[in-house]
């Protein structure tokens, strides 16, 4: 690096150029810091080698004026006193200012200066050397790399005041580059919180062909991404030439073509003044633009014919301050030029690096608006910094500075350091050489064809805060149509709450809203998924939120539960009344020919069977789902099975007893009838424990059944085992009439038929009436039926089998004596005969 900067710098003399002669644009000081400031703007040349042109070729730059004129005027300050007379103490600072007006200039510029480095000189260095401790500058990013770079490699510290990229913050590559103006980094998170406020999710993103709008345009689409915001289009603005009018007619209409209404410009003001021409040209108006720093606030752009039509402008702006006393210094400057000029006292030819003519800028009294103080307030603070660092490199404090060597690399840790106030503003550096500064939100506000900035906001970086004003914002929507409205910019209006997103193509701001299906719901916009609803929930379709299912259940205290257990108690009742009468008639003809003793171990099955029921009301809980079915299928079977050992015996004895004596008898013998109802009983017992030992049923809640119940039961109440018990007490059942029925011509106290065919009969269509109630609804009807079912079925058989009994035992005493019994037995035989 150091032969590149030795021969570059024989170059700078073999151009016959005096580098930095001339009174305006040197002064000598004990210590020195180079300034790099764009005097003129010249067009880059289209060669793709660099050619250094003569900056006076081009158009003065009233804002490099400015600039300049800020670091004079901090350097007085300082040399002066005038505001902290502590600052160097019995030193001066001087300065050497090279005009920059395109690349090769600035590299040029910077060769010089490390040229002066290497070069030395001889004697006392603390006296006249001019070796720069600094760099100021230079304005644009663009220009600022090639320095950056060759400085860093030296150590020596660069403050920039206007360029912005995000990558001179890389301390390995640029370890000593600094800036007084926020970083682009800063700045996409504006634009992107800018377009998070206003939602404004369907952008066009348009940057310019050079370092600051590409690396830009890569930051700003890197995070629009973690804010859904859809870029529908993107676009490069390359320098204004014949060979690129139709690049530029290509972007209008890429813009025109997506129907974006907000668009996001990242360009130097440069690149973008030769753009807008175009958006003009084909009548583009109604828009949002959003412009960076560079351009938003620049009269370059501002002051394009016709451009007040294109719409509404918000722009990123560096925070204004004005440097006080500023302009009565540059008054000063102008008078006292044209009065030296007048007296003959300076040459009207001022010489640096390319021959600046700067007395022809000040005599045109260039004004002073917004944006070059705001700039010139970072070029002053930039020159303070260093000051800062030259006091503690100079020992200071003291009350007078020490008037020793400081090299460049010497002042770069301690500029690392500097923290001190400028008016209302801190001054001091981050890790990356970044300033902790905000930005403005500006908008442009028209009066006819005059223009003006406004403040309608600002934004800090740490911590992240947008604060925007939309009242303060006239919103067009046309040329002739101003309003508070803020305009969309969106590809598809945001879904109704109930509603998910379905993307319909690439980007996911274009979707379709599909209604949330029932039992799902979505209390919030840009979800493309519904939320399920919790299994005690409902909702219908396109529901925004879910509802508690109601609880289908038999409660106590409900009205069909009361009524139902006025009918269980009566039934228990009947049970046990019937018992009692059994029990002190137990030794009556009825009694006997009913069954004997066992009456009393039905009644008792029955009143089992009908407790049962109990279990079917409130919430179903484990014992309740383990006993209920079970304990009635086997006090049930318990009684059918006497009631049809009890229909074969009497069979038996009247019919088959002549053709099988000696069977019947032995059967009758040996406890025949007592084993008979045991194996039955038993078996179906078996298969009960069976089933509950396999598949046990536990409480359960369906909610499959219903949308919007909860049905409670026990499970497996159709189960396999379940319909095995079923289809036993079915098959005991008919075995049951089967026998009933064969003794339908017996003596009439012991024709039984019509009373069990009937009590069968309402169990049948009881349980018959139950299970398709079921299959249809769940409901408490069913719950309800279920429980009559297992009632009615005890009533069947209490009213069909013993009632008759009860009622000749207590109302008919004369009809339970042996000698009604046996005249109907004779009446019988002589009608067989």
């Amino acid at each position: 690096m150091g032969v590149c900067v030795v021969l570059g710098w024989l170059v700078l003399v073999g151009t016959g150029h005096q580098l930095t002669e001339g009174t305006s644009l040197q002064l000598s000081g004990d210590y020195s810091i180079s300034c790099l400031f764009p005097l003129h703007n010249l067009a880059t040349s289209g060669s793709n080698l660099p050619d250094m042109e003569a900056c006076k070729k081009g158009k003065s730059n009233k804002h490099g004026y400015h600039l300049i004129q800020a670091m004079r005027f901090a350097v007085e300050e300082i040399n002066n006193g005038t505001k902290n007379q502590r600052l160097l103490p019995g030193v001066t600072l001087g300065y050497q200012a090279y005009d920059i007006c395109n690349t090769p200039a600035s590299v040029l510029a910077t060769l010089d200066l490390l040229a002066q480095q290497l070069q030395g000189t001889s004697g006392n260095k603390t006296g006249g050397d001019q070796r720069a401790v600094a760099v100021i500058g230079p304005d644009s990013s663009s220009y600022t790399f090639p320095p950056a770079a060759m400085l860093g490699s030296y150590l020596v510290p660069q403050i920039s005041y206007e360029a912005t990229n995000e990558l001179l913050s890389n301390r390995h590559l640029y370890p000593s580059f600094f800036r007084t103006i926020p970083s682009d980094r800063n700045q996409v998170d504006a634009m992107i919180q800018l377009l998070v406020r206003f939602n404004w999710t369907w952008i066009v993103l348009l940057g310019s062909d050079n370092s600051y709008g590409l690396q830009g345009m890569q930051r700003l689409s890197q995070q629009a991404a973690y804010y859904d915001i859809c870029i529908a289009y993107q676009g490069v603005i390359p320098d204004l030439t014949s060979a690129t009018n139709q690049t530029m007619r290509s972007i209008v209409e890429g813009i025109l073509k997506t129907k974006v209404n907000t668009i996001v410009v990242f360009s130097s003001k440069s690149k973008v003044s030769g753009f807008f021409p175009f958006v003009i040209e084909q009548g583009v108006t109604g828009k949002v633009w959003i412009g960076t720093e560079d351009w938003s606030v620049a009269t370059l752009v501002s002051g394009i014919p016709g451009i007040h039509t294109i719409g509404t402008v918000l722009g990123i702006s560096i925070k204004y301050a004005a440097i006080a006393g500023f302009e009565t210094f540059e008054s000063h400057v102008v008078s006292k030029l044209l009065r030296d000029t007048s007296n003959g006292m300076m040459d009207l030819r001022v010489d640096c690096l390319q021959n600046t003519d700067l007395y022809s800028m000040a005599v045109k009294n260039l004004s002073l608006d917004g944006y070059d103080m705001t700039s010139s307030f970072n070029v002053y603070k930039a020159v303070y910094a260093v000051a800062h660092a030259l006091h503690q490199a100079l020992g200071c404090d003291s009350g007078e500075c020490q008037k020793i060597e400081v090299q460049p690399w010497q002042l770069l840790p301690l500029l690392k350091q500097v923290r001190f106030s400028v008016g209302n503003s801190s001054v001091y550096f981050d890790e990356n050489g970044d300033p902790p500064t905000g930005y403005d939100i500006v908008t442009w506000v028209w009066r006819g064809t005059e223009w003006s900035l406004r403040v309608v906001g600002s934004y800090t970086p740490d911590p992240t805060d947008l604060t925007v004003d939309p009242a303060q914002i006239e919103w067009a929507s046309d040329i002739d149509n101003l309003g508070k409205e803020v305009p969309p910019s969106i590809c598809s209006p945001e879904c109704p709450t109930g509603h998910r997103k379905l993307q319909t193509g690439q980007h996911k701001c274009c979707f379709d809203c599909l209604a949330c299906p029932a039992h799902t719901f979505l209390n919030s916009t840009g979800s493309t998924w519904c939320q399920a609803c919790e299994l005690h929930q409902w909702s219908t379709e396109a529901s925004k939120v879910c509802l508690d299912r109601t609880v289908l259940l038999l409660a106590w205290d409900a009205p069909l539960s009361l009524a139902l257990l006025v009918l269980l108690a009566l039934t228990l009742f009947m049970t046990l009344g019937s018992g009692v009468v059994f029990l002190l008639n137990l030794g009556t003809p009825v009694a006997k020919s009913a069954g004997g003793r066992t009456c009393l171990v039905m009644l008792l099955a029955l009143t089992a069977a009908a407790a049962s029921a109990l279990c079917h009301f409130g919430l179903p809980s484990r014992p309740a789902c383990l006993l209920k079915q079970p304990l009635f299928v086997f006090s049930f079977t318990v009684c059918l099975a006497c009631v049809t050992v009890r229909s074969f015996q009497v069979v038996c004895i009247f019919k088959l007893s002549s053709k099988l004596p000696r069977a019947y008898d032995t059967w009758a013998k040996n406890h025949g009838p007592e084993v008979t109802v045991l194996v039955v009983s038993m078996t179906v017992l078996s298969i009960s424990a069976l089933r509950v030992a396999l598949n046990p049923p536990y409480p359960s809640q369906d909610v499959d059944f219903y949308s919007n119940c909860i049905v409670t039961e026990c499970s497996n109440t159709l189960s396999f085992g379940a319909m095995i018990e079923l289809a036993y007490v079915s098959v005991l059942s008919m075995l049951c009439f089967s026998f009933s029925y064969m003794g339908k011509d017996l003596p009439a106290n012991y024709n039984e038929a019509k009373c069990i065919t009937f009590s069968l009969m309402v169990y049948m269509i009881s349980w018959i009436s139950f299970f398709t109630i079921y299959f249809v609804t769940r409901a408490e009807f069913a719950m309800a039926m279920h429980v009559l079912a297992i009632v009615s079925s005890v009533l069947g058989i209490l009213g069909g089998y013993f009632m008759p009994k009860v009622y000749i035992m207590v109302l008919r005493p004369k009809m339970n004596t042996t000698a009604h019994f046996q005249n109907c037995i004779q009446m019988y035989t002589m009608n067989k005969q």
